[in-house]
């Protein structure tokens, strides 16, 4: 139990140079991300920043993962997009949310469920996650055509049928985002990432010459105040669903992460040690207006591969997005949506399954049933009934098979 709390697993300070070039890139990386999913969750830009750097540190520093970099992903953001729909007028309660979410998290580590993730098969895990990066990708063509945001996919889609109404120019900035996502050579990639590219040049190009656009707006500098605020009793039961739903899809994504981690890296993480690490993440950043965050593949992965090794990375990335929101605060106001929309599409594209899909062939009935009922539930239903239906029908079916 003791190890469960020993803070730098995995800290060699050897691995310095590559720790402070990966945390650097990841944090670089993390910040087109983090506003694009504050601003998709209704809460905020600067509530995906404060995610990132909070999450990132603490989850580095508790964690069983050593070069993993967390911050707000897709599935989090998902869940959040929907409670701030339940609590529209009340966002401090949505941030409640957050930090039981934590303390569920933390009670899942210290009583070592973590190895029941593993119980999780495969298929039903790409099926969430093809799931939602199609969440994803629906609901930011709205914004990309100029169409406004749209908070569900039947409405985001149904939305489109005003495409007569596009914005021209918002259209033009993100399809111009989205060839530079799709289409910058990966040795450029490895030196600046292509959604920096692309979030530079976007700017530039609305800020001098397609101004009739939405754009992020004024964010505040620095840090929010310390922020605690009780649901009724009559909003509890809700506050746990929700809190329960981040809880156990931050603990899936972050082992899921950890696994990837595992093969780039050589290692092998601790998962109720990483688990733990993550809930005093949540706890802390919904105390501070902060997203629900969990491990994020994209950015664990582009720290490994630029040198980061230890939880040191994890650190540095968040000390960067500190350093980035201090100095060029300014800046990022003249961001487009459209822009974000663009990196967010890439990312739901990403996270897509795309392997389970090209091996069909290779796959059993039951593998592939699983996959396409637990996609098409997790994108029409929630996210935790789509995994319990999906668990569920693949042991059934599996079991009936055999008798």
């Amino acid at each position: 139990m003791a190890n469960s709390f020993k803070i730098f697993h995995g800290f060699d300070h050897k691995f310095i140079k590559g720790d402070i070039y990966g945390g650097v890139t990841a944090g670089i990386i993390a910040l087109p991300l983090g506003l694009a999913w504050g601003a998709v969750s209704g809460l905020g830009p600067l509530a995906g920043i404060y995610s990132s750097i909070i999450v990132g540190f603490l989850a580095a520093l508790f964690g069983g993962t050593p070069g993993q970099i967390s911050g707000p992903t897709g599935p989090m953001v998902v869940i959040i997009a929907a409670a701030f729909l339940e609590f529209k007028d009340q966002p401090e309660i949505v941030f409640f949310c957050v930090t039981f979410s934590g303390i569920i998290q933390i009670l899942i580590g210290v009583f070592r469920l973590g190895n029941l993730i593993n119980k999780i098969p495969y298929c039903v895990c790409s099926g969430f996650m093809s799931g939602v990066g199609l969440i994803i990708i629906s609901l930011q063509l709205t914004i990309l055509f100029g169409l406004g945001a749209k908070p569900q996919v039947i409405s985001a889609l149904a939305n489109l049928e005003n495409i007569a109404d596009v914005n021209g120019q918002a259209l033009l900035i993100g399809s111009i985002g989205l060839l530079i996502l799709f289409f910058v050579s990966k040795k450029i990639n490895k030196i600046i990432p292509s959604s920096i590219i692309a979030l530079v040049i976007g700017s530039i190009l609305s800020y001098l010459f397609f101004s009739k656009q939405d754009l992020i707006g004024e964010i505040p500098n620095g840090f929010p105040s310390f922020n605690l605020s009780l649901p009724t009793p009559a909003q509890f039961p809700t506050v746990i669903f929700y809190s329960i739903a981040l809880a156990l899809v931050g603990v899936i994504d972050s082992l899921l992460t950890a696994v990837v981690h595992d093969r780039i890296a050589l290692t092998k993480h601790l998962p109720n040690k990483e688990i733990i690490g993550q809930g005093i993440g949540n706890f802390v950043a919904g105390l501070f207006s902060a997203l629900a965050a969990t491990g994020a593949a994209m950015r664990t992965v582009v720290n490994l591969k630029t040198g980061g090794k230890t939880p040191m990375s994890g650190i540095i990335h968040s000390i960067t997005l500190i350093l980035i929101i201090f100095i060029f605060a300014p800046l990022v106001k003249v961001i487009p949506l459209t822009i974000l929309a663009a990196i967010l599409i890439k990312t739901g594209i990403d996270i897509v399954d795309w392997e389970f899909l090209k091996d069909l062939k290779g796959k059993n009935q039951v593998e592939i049933y699983t996959k396409f009922i637990v996609m098409f539930l997790t994108i029409f239903t929630n996210l935790i009934f789509s995994v319990f239906v999906g668990v569920i029908f693949y042991y059934l079916f599996k079991f009936i098979k055999k008798a």
